[in-house]
């Protein structure tokens, strides 16, 4: 055992003289009354200064006591300080500033009771002297004394609830059995802000004056740390959405699909989002933090020249068309926009440029067109990439073959590009005659060509636009005769035919061919190849359906391949 433990306190030492004083007085009072009344006797004023030693005693021991009580909230005051100022998490705070209450009080249990933020009282927090947190089933307290401290401002002390005049009667008192009660304000910069709550319903007279005193100069010291950990709560619930909205940004900023390069009035770069990057080809490490200027002749040449006048002039430049090379994908489609950067004050702070990447666009773009002239646009349109099936619908169409006489023999005198400059002149006039008539050129058989009318879109006149896109053809190639030396003057051979046939997609998955197939569409091939030069042939059920519209000729009945009946068969002149 150390000699600290040993040694005993200032207090300790005032208690043993004061009893060993009054000791020695009751001593010396007995064995006066012993002796003879001859005896001698004690010096005067013996057994006063013994009882004004002893009460000197009492008094010093008394104002020990006080002192070192004094000490001790001191003590306790500093290290409650020590413990609210510790931390700026709330939680932490409020749970620190309870269970010190109850430690120094003695209390049973202990509230925190805080305006919210529609002004009414909230607890939020409530322990016992276990350190446990209350359920809200225990909540038991005087809504009267809380509700008096909140008018009042000031402290109150009841050794005894139950027979304190104030309070004895309220049905929270007595339902409660409440007993020493002690509720102080919480006061931050003079606003009272909530109220600390402490009981204990087995003992009275448990808290005293000087614990009141101390209460409220620790609720001071609660109320500005728990002001502080609620602004701190406030700064980071605040920071945390600053963070998580510039997360945000930048998760949009990156799956940006135009490029994006910012960059401040010194024309440093600040900015550069993957699309950039990829652009460039350069990895934003690279880019970030360097001159401006070194990747600007890499997008295009007149480039530094719009960025200085997009700072100086407050000029926006919007859908410049630049076309650099890149070092894997060649050669680039690019649109740029080079607009100032502005303070909120429109002050310039920097430029931005944003750079689509058009290449791919215009490559589909190119494709597409190039599709149209190989594929009717009117058919392009009917066609959803997402639900394309194999399989078609019957329908009644007007087909037209027309085809190339002579052609054949042509080719056998003539040298290939030649041919197929001649070729590519009559297909042109017919498809011009066809189109004309909004008929759907179905495909190039060589030197034929394959068109229907009705659809995909419903021509109620569709034969008749048939038997016009065929004349069309006729004076078109008469035109285009005169142009050619003679060998090169070829001509059609024209069958129309109208029937139902079953229009769709044919093929495989991987090769698909957007055509009608029928016999109808058979015996239109047939007609044109038993047509002469120049002639277009209509089957007479076709004609039938034309009637005084169109000026016919006669003709025998024909014998087709394929076919076991005779077709009825008109030559066409002309309209009427």
């Amino acid at each position: 055992m150390s000699e600290a433990t040993l040694r005993p306190t200032p207090e300790e030492m005032l208690s043993r003289l004061s009893r060993m004083a009054e000791e020695m007085r009751a001593h010396l009072e007995r064995f006066q009354l012993r002796l003879p009344r001859e005896g001698p006797a004690l010096p005067p004023g013996t057994l006063e200064g013994l009882r004004q030693l002893s009460g000197s005693l009492l008094m010093l021991r008394k104002s020990v006591e006080e002192t070192d009580g004094e000490c001790r909230d001191l003590h306790a005051l500093a290290e409650i300080g020590q413990v609210v100022n510790s931390s700026l998490d709330l939680t932490t705070v409020l749970s620190e500033v309870i269970d010190t209450i109850i430690r120094i009080t003695g209390a049973e249990r202990a509230f925190l009771m805080l305006h919210n933020e529609r002004g009414e009282m909230e607890t939020v927090v409530a322990r016992n002297w276990e350190r446990a947190s209350l359920q809200s089933g225990e909540y038991e307290i005087s809504r009267t004394i809380v509700g008096r401290v909140l008018s009042r401002g000031e402290a109150i002390l009841t050794t005894n609830a139950q027979a304190d005049p104030r309070f004895g009667g309220q049905d929270s008192v007595i339902a409660y059995n409440l007993r020493s009660i002690l509720c102080v304000p919480l006061k931050v910069k003079g606003k009272l802000t909530g109220v600390i709550y402490a009981d204990n319903k087995a003992r009275e007279a448990l808290f005293s004056e000087r614990q009141r005193t101390l209460l409220s100069d620790f609720a001071n010291q609660a109320a500005a740390a728990l002001d502080n950990a609620r602004l701190f709560a406030s700064v980071r619930r605040t920071l945390d959405e600053v963070t998580e909205l510039k997360n945000l940004m930048e998760d949009v900023f990156a799956s940006i699909a135009s490029g994006v390069i910012t960059a401040d009035i010194d024309d440093t770069i600040t900015l550069c989002n993957k699309a950039a990057e990829s652009i460039l080809g350069r990895p934003g490490r690279q880019l970030l933090g360097g001159p401006l200027g070194e990747i600007l002749p890499e997008l295009s040449h007149d480039l530094e020249r719009l960025v200085s006048e997009a700072k100086t002039a407050d000029r926006r430049f919007i859908g410049v068309e630049v076309h650099p090379s890149h070092p894997e994908r060649g050669t680039l489609e690019l649109s740029l926009a080079v607009t100032p950067v502005k303070t909120a004050e429109q002050k310039t702070r920097g430029v931005a440029i944003v750079v689509d990447d058009l290449t791919e666009t215009r490559r589909l773009e190119a494709l597409h067109r190039l599709f149209e002239r190989m594929v009717p646009p009117a058919v392009i349109d009917q066609l959803d990439p997402d639900s394309l099936a194999l399989g078609g619908r019957r329908t009644t169409l007007t087909t037209l073959f027309a085809d190339i006489r002579g052609f054949t023999s042509l080719g056998e005198s003539t040298d290939p590009e030649t041919l197929i400059t001649v070729l590519n002149r009559y297909l042109a006039a017919a498809a011009e005659a066809v189109l004309h008539e909004q008929g759907t050129i179905d495909k190039f058989l060589g030197d034929a060509v394959m068109a229907w009318f009705n659809a995909p879109i419903p021509q109620p006149d569709h034969t008749l636009r048939a038997v016009r896109a065929a004349l069309g053809i006729r004076g078109a190639v008469e035109e285009l005769q005169a142009t050619l030396e003679p060998p090169f003057r070829l001509s059609f051979g024209i069958g129309i035919h109208q029937g139902e046939a079953v229009l769709g997609l044919v093929g495989t998955e991987k090769r698909i061919d957007y055509t009608a197939i029928g016999d109808s569409v058979n015996t239109a091939k047939r007609l044109q190849e038993n047509a002469g030069p120049g002639q277009i042939l209509i089957s007479r059920s076709t004609a039938d359906m034309l009637g005084n519209i169109v000026v016919v000729r006669e003709l025998p009945v024909i014998w087709a391949e394929g076919k076991e009946r005779p077709i009825e068969v008109v030559e066409l002149v002309s309209l009427s």
